[in-house]
């Protein structure tokens, strides 16, 4: 059997966390206490021989992230502005709409887009095919950059990003066999080399070279254009597997020097989308994990959940002597 990864994604003053057979949510409600929501994965790109396949598995993060990605973030949203838990919906018609609605507001603006101004570009300044694509490249890198220095200037996503900067120590601290404690945790990196960041980053760098010869110039008008933006809908899978594979190499061969530069500009990226987090943000980035490995038979030792009021209390754990 492949090795696993561990993994997840930040949400609403928590985290989500995904393993074999099971992802959980750990949430701070606004009493301060943590909640965790646990279901097992059943959808066909965990559970199918053939998502486990190279090229294909890349699916799975595609699907994490728009699925039960949105979904879980829908969830700590209810969590974190409700006292009741029992009022919290994880699935639903608005959840499945959301989820819809982004896919089609991201495809809209990350894809098609770029590629429907490179195109306008490109008959305007009689650019070749191959410039056009680079061009539309560099504009879709452009616009998801903006996209994440705007968004994390707002408070909400700032804090978004702290919790992502907790998953990703927790994940670095587990698989260096670091006790699940906040103040072991604390001392690791924010940044770790399988993020959905740097996937994304892959994604961007690799759709211009595997657009180039899909620029329909054979045909003219509406037609050209029409063939231009399926083309690009049509093989966000097969970037999405290449690129997965290449996340997936890279994480392992990380002491091979030829991989840490090219790991590096993702590594850089993650410096907008992570922030240092804080011992309560840690508290619930493990009580996440915990639930999944216990799926997976793995048991590891985690404190018990406090509320953030007693963060002082964590802090001087870091500062007692070992």
């Amino acid at each position: 059997m492949s090795e696993f990864y561990y993994g997840g994604q930040a949400v609403l003053e928590g985290v989500m966390m995904r393993g074999r057979k099971h992802a959980a949510v750990a949430v701070r409600n606004p009493k301060g206490e943590i909640v965790v929501h646990e279901e097992a994965l059943t959808a066909a790109v965990y559970t199918k021989p053939w998502a486990k396949w190279p090229f294909v598995r890349g699916i799975s993060m595609l699907w994490d992230a728009l699925v039960l990605g949105t979904r879980a973030l829908l969830w700590s949203a209810d969590v974190a502005m409700s006292d009741e838990e029992e009022d919290v919906k994880f699935t639903g018609p608005v959840a499945w709409t959301t989820v819809a609605l982004s896919l089609a507001i991201s495809v809209a603006i990350f894809i098609l887009l770029p590629a429907a101004v490179a195109k306008w570009v490109e008959v305007q300044f009689g650019m070749a095919a191959w410039v056009g694509a680079f061009f539309e490249g560099v504009l879709r890198l452009i616009l998801f950059v903006l996209y994440l220095v705007l968004i994390g200037r707002m408070p909400d996503i700032r804090r978004v990003f702290q919790y992502h900067g907790a998953e990703h120590k927790t994940i670095n601290a587990y698989e260096a066999g670091a006790p699940m404690t906040p103040a072991k945790v604390a001392e690791f990196s924010v940044q770790h080399p399988r993020c959905g960041t740097s996937f994304l980053l892959i994604v961007l760098v690799l759709s211009m070279i595997l657009f180039a010869p899909l620029n329909f110039n054979f045909v003219d008008g509406l037609w050209s254009v029409a063939l231009r933006l399926l083309s690009r809908l049509l093989l966000i899978p097969v970037v999405a597997g290449i690129s997965y594979e290449f996340l997936r190499y890279s994480a392992s061969h990380l002491s091979n020097p030829v991989v840490k530069i090219l790991i590096a500009p993702g590594l850089a990226l993650q410096r907008l989308t992570t922030r240092e987090p804080d011992l309560s943000m840690l508290e619930c980035a493990i009580a996440a994990l915990a639930p999944v490995l216990a799926a997976d038979g793995i048991e590891v030792a985690q404190p018990a959940a406090r509320p953030a009021a007693r963060e002082s209390e964590i802090l001087e754990e870091i500062a007692a002597p070992a």
